[in-house]
């Protein structure tokens, strides 16, 4: 009878820590009303900004923008949905010209939320594996990222 119920208690775990046994991280829109703002800093020789609106009905958007050498060089527009109990990220680029850099958005799933900090996880191949931001101060907000190949960066930014 031990033998049964540990082979019962294994057989659980096993279950729960697969990736099919593990919930989706649950999440509200609202839960990232922290991110709101203008934010603005340093990516190389250029500029990034971002400008995350006030979350309403279900979703948070934000306009984001690469300037340097006198011109703009890529525009993004992000979009996070709730979706069901959690979150869903959409992101897209433009180049000048309003040029698409790919066919069609990237999506992600939330994959961790905390106290001023949220993470996605890839959920098909694109240009990044994981997008995460965290808001440390009520004047920084940090965006890492770890892209297609497994290299990570953080570009830190300021309030405008």
């Amino acid at each position: 009878m031990k033998n049964k119920t540990t082979a019962s208690l294994l057989l659980t775990l096993l279950v729960l820590l697969s990736p099919f046994g593990n919930a989706d991280v649950k999440a509200k829109i609202s839960d990232l009303a922290w991110m709101t703002g203008s934010w603005s800093g340093p990516l190389g020789p250029m500029t990034l900004e971002e400008n995350w609106i006030v979350p309403t009905d279900g979703s948070l958007a934000s306009l984001v923008r690469m300037t340097g050498n006198g011109k703009t060089n890529m525009i993004e527009l992000i979009v996070i949905e709730e979706k069901g109990d959690s979150l869903v990220l959409h992101v897209q680029q433009w180049d000048t010209g309003f040029l698409p850099r790919t066919p069609k958005a990237q999506t992600m799933k939330l994959a961790e939320i905390g106290e001023n900090q949220v993470g996605f996880k890839a959920t098909e191949p694109g240009g990044m594996n994981t997008l995460a931001y965290s808001r440390p101060t009520p004047t920084t907000f940090n965006i890492d990222i770890e892209n297609s190949i497994g290299a990570k960066m953080q570009i830190n930014l300021s309030a405008k």
